[in-house]
C-alpha cells in the first residue's frame, strides 16, 4: 500500500515592511531642519554671492604671499606646536589614570560612574570656552592655551582609555588574578600591556587635533600663530594673512604625516609589517 503523499507546503509571501516609520521620521527631521533655517538671520540672496567672494579674497591672499614676516610667522608656529605638545601631555598624564578607574574591569561603580560624567561634561564644554575661563586666571600667555588644550583633552582622552582597556580579552587579567594579584596588578601588569599600543597611538592623534585647535584658541589671545592671523585679518592685509595659511598649512601636513607614520608603526610594529610584505 503505497503512502499519500504529503501536500507540498504553502508559499506564503513576508508582508511588505511599513514605511510609515521612516517616512514620519524624515518628514520630522525635514521640519526641524526648515525651522532652524528659519530662525537664523539669513539673506538667502547673498549666498549666490559667496564663491565670487572667495576668489575675490583667495585672489588677495594667495595671489602674492607677503613673505617679509615669514621669520616671525615660523616663530608663532612653533609655539602653537609647543603649546599642543604641552596640552597632549598634560591630558596623558591625567587621563590614563582616570580613564582606567573609570573601565570596568578595574574601578568599582562608585568611582567609574562620576568619572564617566566628569569625562562627559569635560567634553561637552568647547576648548575655547575652557580658555576664554582660563584667560582670568593665567592671562594672555601660550600657557593659558596648553592649559586649555590639555583640560578639553582630558574628556575624549578618558572615554578612549576605558574603552580601550574593556576591550582587552580577559584572558592575561584572569591569569594575573589567579596568581593572587590585585586589581592594581592586574591593570600594570594584564591591561596595560594590552592596551598600550592604542593608547599611545590616541595620544599621538590627540597632538595632532591640538595643533588644529592652537590655531583657533590664537584668536581669542591665546598668542601662537593664530594671535598673528587675527592681528592680520583685522587689519585687512591680505598679503600677510595668505603667507600665515600656507605656513599653517604646511606645518599641519608636516606634523600629521609624521605622527600618522608613528602612530602605524606603534600599532602595526616592524614585523607585521614584513610579514603583511610577505603575504
Amino acid at each position: 500500500m503505497s503512502a499519500t503523499p504529503r501536500p507540498a507546503p504553502a508559499f506564503v509571501l513576508p508582508g511588505r515592511p511599513s514605511k510609515v516609520v521612516p517616512t514620519v521620521t524624515a518628514a520630522a527631521v525635514g521640519v526641524v531642519v526648515l525651522l532652524s533655517a528659519v530662525g537664523l538671520d539669513i539673506r538667502w540672496s547673498d549666498v549666490a554671492a559667496i564663491p565670487g567672494e572667495l576668489l575675490h579674497y583667495g585672489e588677495l591672499m594667495f595671489a602674492s604671499p607677503d613673505w617679509e614676516k615669514l621669520p616671525r610667522a615660523l616663530l608663532e608656529t612653533w609655539r602653537s606646536i609647543s603649546m599642543a605638545w604641552l596640552g597632549a601631555l598634560l591630558c596623558v598624564v591625567f587621563s590614563l589614570p582616570l580613564g582606567m578607574l573609570a573601565a570596568r574591569t578595574v574601578g568599582p561603580a562608585w568611582v567609574r560612574t562620576p568619572l564617566r560624567g566628569v569625562f562627559a561634561v569635560i567634553r561637552a564644554v568647547p576648548e575655547v570656552i575652557i580658555a576664554l575661563i582660563l584667560l582670568t586666571v593665567t592671562g594672555l600667555t601660550p600657557f593659558t592655551g596648553a592649559l586649555a588644550l590639555g583640560l578639553a583633552g582630558i574628556g575624549t582622552q578618558g572615554k578612549w582609555t576605558y574603552e580601550s582597556i574593556e576591550s582587552v580579552q580577559e584572558g592575561a587579567s584572569e591569569a594575573v588574578r589567579a596568581a593572587g594579584g590585585s586589581t592594581a596588578e592586574v591593570a600594570r601588569w594584564a591591561l596595560w600591556p594590552a592596551a598600550a599600543p592604542a593608547l599611545i597611538s590616541f595620544a599621538l592623534y590627540r597632538f595632532e587635533i591640538n595643533i588644529r585647535i592652537s590655531a583657533v584658541l590664537g584668536l581669542v589671545g591665546a598668542g601662537g600663530i593664530g594671535a598673528m592671523l587675527s592681528n592680520y585679518t583685522n587689519f585687512r592685509e591680505w598679503s600677510t594673512v595668505g603667507m600665515l595659511l600656507i605656513v599653517v598649512i604646511v606645518a599641519t601636513m608636516l606634523v600629521d604625516a609624521i605622527s600618522g607614520a608613528i602612530r602605524r608603526r606603534i600599532m602595526n610594529g616592524p614585523g607585521r609589517r614584513r610579514l603583511m610584505r610577505m603575504l
